[in-house]
């Protein structure tokens, strides 16, 4: 399952978006998403979990929590059209 995460802080890395998602399953891949000229974090990110069980209660536990000082939005990502 891939995991939408929103609002999140502009020093948060893909390692440490990859450790809060471990806490609750195998973690795939973990990125967070950053502009393509300046290199800096956009504020948003994806994380993918194999284990669709594992993914849901991570969406369930972390949405609207709090990442490096800010609350996240975390929900299924929607396809890409």
């Amino acid at each position: 399952m891939n995991i939408y995460i929103g609002n999140l802080s502009y020093d948060v890395t893909s390692d440490q978006l990859r450790e809060v998602f471990e806490a609750y399953g195998e973690v795939s891949s973990a990125k967070v998403i950053s502009d393509r000229n300046s290199g800096r974090s956009k504020g948003f990110g994806f994380v993918e979990m194999d284990n669709k069980a594992a993914a849901e209660a991570a969406i369930e536990q972390l949405d609207g929590a709090e990442i490096d000082g800010r609350s996240v939005k975390v929900n299924e990502a929607k396809p890409r059209n």
